[in-house]
């Protein structure tokens, strides 16, 4: 089982940018699929961006042209590069790894870390 650490969360004002981080455990990173969720209260869990083992990209709506994905296989590490911050992308940030199509994540939750844009 893969087990997934993430980081780089904080308190940013609108217009802001923060840089996530996901170290994985295993080698087996490098060949899964990543995405990174997020989930607010009351609110269901949802795909914020994806990558490929080949490095294809797909992005919700709502982050295209703000946020980019990216990963490093030789340090086991997915990163989320959030700009533009908006008070609507507060939540709990999350990694999995995830299947295709449809980007269904299968692995085991960390604890995610917290996103907090003020307005």
């Amino acid at each position: 089982q893969l087990q997934l650490v993430e980081s780089g969360g904080g308190l940013v004002q609108a217009g802001g940018s923060l840089r996530l981080s996901c170290a994985a455990s295993r080698s087996i990173f490098s060949i899964s699929h990543m995405g990174w969720y997020r989930q607010a209260p009351g609110k269901q869990r949802e795909l914020v961006a994806g990558i490929t083992t080949g490095g294809n990209t797909n992005y919700a709506d709502s982050v295209k042209g703000r946020f980019t994905i990216s990963r490093d296989n030789g340090k086991n590490t997915v990163y989320l590069q959030m700009n533009s911050l908006k008070p609507e992308d507060t939540s709990v940030y999350y990694c999995n790894p995830s299947r295709l199509p449809g980007w269904a994540p299968f692995g085991s939750w960390g604890q995610g870390t917290q996103v907090t844009v003020s307005s």
